[in-house]
């Protein structure tokens, strides 16, 4: 056995396993921190879901590429979390979220199951669906210039870093920010965690179905998930050269996030960006070799979920806005691409508009929050624009 063809085999994988797996989580984990406290889950239940999760995510990266020799990278949605916390407003029980969740999985299982309904979320106009995503976000992404008046010590450096980053190394930007935000925050507010357990055990949560909750929740939650995630990192697989095997993989994440619902998780689902950092050149040489690096990504999702107690302590004694400040940040390049899509086709500019400025708003009507009557509006506008165009072609 020579171990130096091997050690040369791997140490590229394992360097993009570790990267994507660093980035993602370091973008993203205030995100889900910030959603998870919106809808009601206490510190505990909190630590639990991220525990769960992140471990579930490492185990189901190693299997899916393993079974399929192809980097299959299994993440949380960010987006996803962000319509959680545009959620907040409603005052649901965590029980109330995790049912939601577990209509959310049982959305997407069906999806992976019947490729109809796949197709059916794809027709909806992706100005449309993008603008519901800008309009529940956009609250996140200025929230780091309002932190600037009572943190600038914080937030000008990470938006600095941000700027910097962007310009020279883009797919560090975000998590490089966020890093250095919660460095200056540990810096300047030391947060004691003696009292911090490594392994706190797991609880289950009871689903407590709730119409709204289902409406404001589910919905919006499985739409932004299949549109921000799930088809965005087939489309990126294939660019590759990789043909994901579109119903076991589907019908995998969406059934793990029916059974991780129990445990607070809300959605396991395909990556976007991330993904492409092992599924690129610089991954492996070979691409029949590069599913290595999501496997190495497990691992360090895996090693990650050990130390999640302390972490998610240590940002939940954060003072809120700026864990909002640091979600913001995160969600730059989002609500830039979203924002993209939005202008993009002038047919559905105004409409895309008009859904962006009710999903901006935050309304609530009926116990049913804003992502859903964003994309009501803006589907509602499309309908009406286009009938005579309709009407001329019939």
């Amino acid at each position: 056995m020579d171990l130096a063809k091997i050690a040369a085999d791997h140490k590229s994988p394992a360097l993009a396993g570790f990267v994507s797996a660093i980035t993602g989580l370091a973008a993203s984990t205030g995100v889900v921190l910030a959603g998870m406290t919106a809808v009601g889950a206490t510190k505990p239940q909190v630590a639990t879901v991220i525990v769960f999760m992140v471990a579930g995510y490492g185990i189901m990266s190693m299997v899916l590429s393993k079974i399929f020799k192809m980097p299959v990278s299994i993440v949380w949605s960010t987006p996803g979390a962000a319509m959680m916390v545009a959620a907040g407003t409603l005052h649901l029980g965590f029980g109330q979220a995790t049912a939601a969740f577990l209509v959310t999985g049982a959305l997407i299982t069906l999806t992976g199951f019947w490729p109809t309904l796949g197709r059916l979320v794809s027709a909806i106009p992706k100005g449309i669906a993008n603008a519901m995503l800008a309009g529940v976000i956009f609250s996140f992404c200025v929230a780091p210039f309002q932190a600037v008046m009572n943190y600038p010590g914080i937030v000008v450096p990470a938006l600095l870093v941000w700027l910097v980053l962007y310009r020279y190394a883009t797919v560090w930007a975000s998590a490089a920010a966020i890093v250095v935000t919660y460095s200056l925050i540990a810096i300047e507010m030391p947060a004691d965690l003696s009292h911090v357990q490594m392994w706190s055990g797991f609880g289950l949560v009871a689903p407590q179905f709730d119409i709204s909750a289902i409406v404001s929740l589910a919905i919006p939650l499985y739409l932004v998930t299949m549109a921000s995630q799930n088809v965005p990192g087939i489309a990126i697989m294939n660019s590759f050269g990789y043909t994901i095997p579109f119903k076991p993989v589907i019908m995998t994440t969406g059934l793990a996030t029916m059974v991780g619902s129990f445990l607070g998780g809300y959605a396991f689902n395909l990556a976007a960006i991330t993904g492409a950092m092992n599924a690129n050149e610089h991954a492996h040489p070979d691409p029949k070799r590069r599913w290595l690096s999501s496997v190495y990504g497990g691992v360090f999702f895996l090693i990650f979920a050990i130390f999640a107690s302390p972490i998610v302590a240590f940002v939940l004694e954060t003072p809120r806005v700026l864990i909002l400040a640091s979600s913001g940040i995160a969600l730059f390049g989002t609500l830039g691409n979203a924002l993209f899509e939005i202008t993009t086709d002038t047919k559905i500019r105004m409409p895309a508009t008009v859904a962006f400025l009710v999903g901006a708003s935050g309304i609530t009507m009926w116990g049913i929050g804003g992502a859903f009557w964003a994309l009501m509006a803006g589907l509602a506008v499309w309908g009406f624009t286009q009938l005579p165009n309709l009407r001329k072609t019939a």
